[in-house]
């Protein structure tokens, strides 16, 4: 993300307006709450996070441990024990 200079796109009567609750500093504006993309939308970083724990939860279910999981995948064995219980509820989920 990059900054804008306020003075750039406000109006003079605006800039003034903002600059009486803050001169001088950052200031971030959200998106409207209707704009918002949840994380991985614009990537597909969620799809391959999403490919990655079902190929783990299916190693894990034919017997590779959670410690070679953890050192296969670069991960903590505490992030691998969540992949298989969220692999198990789905599992649940589906039957």
């Amino acid at each position: 993300m990059r900054y804008i200079n306020a003075q750039d796109i406000f109006p003079d009567d605006v800039l003034a307006v903002i600059q009486q609750y803050i001169d001088g500093a950052y200031i971030y504006i959200p998106k409207k709450p209707d704009k918002h993309k949840k994380w991985g939308d614009n990537t597909r970083s969620k799809i391959e996070t999403q490919e990655r724990n079902k190929k783990i939860y299916a190693k894990y279910k034919s017997g590779v441990g959670v410690n070679e999981l953890a050192l296969e995948y670069y991960l903590s064995d505490k992030s691998i024990q969540r992949i298989v219980t969220q692999g198990n509820k789905q599992e649940q989920q589906n039957e």
